[in-house]
């Protein structure tokens, strides 16, 4: 007599991959809710739903290296998120609420955002990193699509805080999109922090560091989001720098290990 076979989704097996893919489809349902509530006019909640997909971003592949459940599949699924919920929605947002002003010319311009995104995510996928230059890891080419998709949003989130400086900062709405986009596409490297280390003892000190910044995003979202951004912006010099001294010190250790060898 045969066994009941019982319906199964996925193998026992492979439910490690379910909650990494999880994640990265409710970040694309926060991206698309997120145009939907621009369309309405409601951009502090679109704001917010831009930012949770980030979260889901950043935790998605910690988690899935974690339970080892990468995947090819997920890696693909991912991009094609992080395309829609950074390369066109958080554009969207921007266009719904200041770039429609400027007629074919801020259509243009969600257009130039929207394929730099994209162009960046290709090359991401196709990047691969010497064994002799892990160091590497720890930076992007370019500013990665969730950074660009919140960087973008920066004019809005200066307007939602309601700071009361008398700057009218939507006039720079266009050309700060223009210089994420370009940002985005360029060589320029950037901090990814995937191999950085913490000291056991200082465990407890980034701890409270994740309770002051959740505490502060729940009581001054946009002005705690502005901090956040400008403090990126500072860092896209430094980090150029920093890759720029260590590639430097890497080139002439390796030139002197060859030297010794010919001798």
């Amino acid at each position: 007599m045969e066994e009941n076979k019982k319906f199964k989704l996925v193998s026992s097996k492979k439910t490690r991959y379910l909650l990494p893919n999880i994640l990265t489809l409710g970040g694309v349902c926060l991206g698309i809710s997120s145009i939907k509530f621009s369309i309405d006019g409601n951009y502090s909640l679109a704001v917010i739903f831009i930012l949770l997909a980030a979260i889901l971003d950043a935790l998605d592949g910690r988690i899935a290296r974690l339970i080892k459940g990468t995947s090819e599949f997920g890696k693909e699924l991912d991009s094609l998120t992080d395309f829609v919920s950074f390369g066109i929605a958080p554009v969207f947002i921007l266009y719904f609420w200041e770039l429609n002003n400027y007629g074919k010319l801020g259509w243009a311009i969600t257009l130039i955002y929207s394929v730099c995104c994209v162009l960046r995510l290709a090359r991401f996928n196709l990047t691969k990193i010497d064994d002799q230059q892990l160091w590497k890891s720890n930076y992007f080419e370019g500013v990665p699509s969730p950074a660009g998709g919140i960087l973008i949003l920066m004019p809005l989130i200066f307007e939602l805080a309601d700071l009361n400086l008398n700057f009218n900062i939507k006039n720079l709405t266009p050309y700060f999109t223009i210089l994420i986009a370009i940002l985005m596409v360029s060589k320029f490297p950037t901090l990814s922090l995937k191999k950085i280390s913490i000291s056991p003892k200082a465990t407890a000190f980034i701890l409270l560091g994740i309770g002051i910044i959740f505490i502060s995003l729940l009581d001054y979202t946009f002005e705690t989001l502005l901090v956040f951004g400008l403090v990126y912006l500072i860092s896209i010099p430094i980090s150029f720098f920093m890759y720029k001294n260590r590639n430097k010190k890497e080139t002439l250790e390796t030139s002197e290990d060859e030297h010794e060898d010919v001798l």
